[in-house]
This record gives C-alpha cells, sequence and structure tokens, in this order.
C-alpha cells in the first residue's frame, strides 16, 4: 500500500510539478507542449488534400501515437488526483475544466477509432487539444480561470442575448414579412438579420426596407452595441480581480519571505517558481518586492531606501 502510494505521488509528481524547477517535469512539461503543437500542425495540414493523400501513413502513424500517449497522460492524471490537495478524489479531477479539456482531447480520436469511417470533420476536433496548453500557459489558465468564475455572469448574459434575439427576429417578422416574405417570411428566417444586427456585424445582406422596419432595425442597432459590450466588460472585469489576485499572492510571498528581515537563496527561488506560475513579469515581481520592502520599512521606523533607523523629530 505504500509502495502504490509514494509511486502515486512520484507520478502526481511528475505531472503537476510542483517543484518548477526540476528538469525532470520541466523536461515532460515541453515534451507535451510540443507534442500538442505537432498535432495541431498535423490536423491543418491534413485538411490539404494533396499532403494527406501522399502522407496518409505517416499523418494515421502519427495520431496513434499522440493518441496512445494522450490517453495514457489521462489516465495518469486521473490515478494521481488524489494527490492533490484540490480535489482528493478521482469524481472532483474528472468534474475540472481541464480534465475536461484532457477528455475532449482524446474522444473525437477515439471516436474516429470506433467507427469504420474515416470522418474528416470529425478528425478535425482534434483542434481541441490546442485548449491542453492552458495547463502551461498562465496567461490561458487565467482566461479559463476567469470563465470558471464568471460562469454565472455569462450565462446571465448570454440568455439575455437570446432573449433580445427573439424579440428582434419576432418584430422584424411583424414589420417586414410583407414586404419581403423571402427573407422575413417567418421568426426563424428574420433570426439571422436579427443575429447580424444585435452583434453589430451588419453584413448587408438582409436589411428593413419599409419605414418602420428602418426604425426598428436602428433601435435593435444600438441595442446591440450595448449587448455586445456586455460579455466584454465581465471578461475585463474578471480579468482584472484575477490579476489583482495574483498580484495579492506575490506580495504574500514576499512577506513572508522578509519576515526575518532578508530573503535567502531557497527563498528566492520559491519566489520565482510562483512568479512563472502566476505569469508575473520581472518588472512586476521587482515592483511588488520594492513595495513591500518599503511597507515593512516604514512599519520598523527605516529609511526605504538605505535602510537605516529613522531618527525621531525629538532625536533630530
Amino acid at each position: 500500500m505504500n509502495d502504490t502510494a509514494s509511486l502515486r505521488s512520484r507520478v502526481h509528481w511528475w505531472l503537476e510539478r510542483p517543484d518548477r524547477e526540476a528538469p525532470g517535469p520541466r523536461l515532460l512539461e515541453r515534451a507535451l507542449i510540443a507534442l500538442i503543437t505537432l498535432n495541431v500542425a498535423a490536423v491543418i495540414l491534413e485538411t490539404v488534400d494533396g499532403i494527406y493523400a501522399r502522407w496518409q501513413g505517416a499523418f494515421d502513424l502519427f495520431e496513434g501515437i499522440s493518441l496512445a500517449i494522450f490517453i495514457l497522460e489521462y489516465v495518469a492524471r486521473l490515478w494521481s488526483a488524489p494527490e492533490d490537495p484540490r480535489f482528493r478524489s478521482h469524481g472532483r479531477w474528472m468534474l475540472s475544466p481541464v480534465a475536461i479539456i484532457d477528455l475532449l482531447a482524446i474522444l473525437p480520436a477515439l471516436l474516429v477509432v470506433l467507427v469504420p469511417v474515416d470522418l474528416r470533420i470529425l478528425r478535425a476536433f482534434r483542434l481541441l487539444r490546442l485548449l491542453k496548453l492552458t495547463r502551461y500557459s498562465p496567461a490561458l489558465g487565467m482566461l479559463l480561470a476567469v470563465f470558471e468564475e464568471e460562469a454565472g455572469a455569462f450565462f446571465a448574459g448570454f440568455f439575455i442575448l437570446m432573449v433580445m434575439l427573439v424579440l428582434a427576429a419576432s418584430g422584424a417578422w411583424l414589420v417586414e414579412h410583407q414586404a419581403q416574405p423571402e427573407t422575413f417570411g417567418s421568426i426563424p428566417a428574420a433570426m439571422w438579420w436579427a443575429v447580424a444586427t444585435l452583434t453589430t456585424v451588419g453584413y448587408g445582406d438582409v436589411t428593413p426596407v419599409t419605414v418602420a422596419g428602418k426604425v426598428f432595425g436602428a433601435v435593435i442597432t444600438v441595442l446591440g452595441i450595448g449587448m455586445a459590450a456586455l460579455p466584454a466588460g465581465i471578461l475585463a472585469s474578471g480579468l482584472n480581480e484575477q490579476l489583482h489576485r495574483r498580484r495579492s499572492n506575490m506580495q504574500a510571498q514576499f512577506r513572508a519571505a522578509l519576515a526575518d528581515g532578508f530573503i535567502c537563496d531557497a527563498e528566492e527561488r520559491e519566489i520565482e517558481a510562483l512568479r512563472r506560475s502566476l505569469g508575473l513579469s520581472p518588472g512586476v515581481a521587482l515592483q511588488i518586492r520594492q513595495e513591500v520592502e518599503a511597507e515593512l520599512h516604514a512599519r520598523m521606523g527605516r529609511c526605504p531606501s538605505c535602510g537605516r533607523a529613522v531618527p525621531e523629530p525629538w532625536e533630530s
């Protein structure tokens, strides 16, 4: 039992890379990133008929090897999931966003293997493997965290957009179906105009011709500007909150390291590992460090520039 737990802990250390300076897990991470990139390139090249016809055997072999590696990776991450304090169970890990992305990366290929037909469109869904890079990119990981935390707000915005879409298509049908029965003859047919107008794209292939239709279209266009800005505002607010949290984590790390007055080499390595995992630039980390040092010096009655004790007014 102890041997199994030790092996599971070792697998988790290799895959999740808690020690970001360890050469082994770092090399494995870079190899997986390269494999994901090559898979995306292969899917893109497969859409060129001349290239795919000539190198079909090589593409199929590479896909088989890649699928085996990704399945092995998924099973290993699932088995070692209880080692992560965030999950503690296999089921909780399987419901996490990164686990769902890992599963989507192998499901299309498995369906192609099980179905005895070369479904080229289904094979193109292997491009979802590009999402696996969110595990290794702090920026993409931050974006995924925003979508996860703001899911309720995004759903509310999507629901409002759907209501507006139905109302816009219904109104366009009422005022235009007699003048343009071929394009506004039904509410479903009018939805194309409603989508293009609400999203402020305005292709121009379908436009109102009646006075009432033009007035209604102008109102919908103005409302569409606000609707298009709604998800952008939610995303911007979520990203700002994520950046604030990451800066706060960095500040807390610096305060803990400076508790004894100086930062040793081991603490420097831990801070650098945290900086990379949070996706903060060296300049931002240096700024945070200077702010924390100035704060601590002010509490200790020392000059932020030289670190010497500042005399009290009555001592000067």
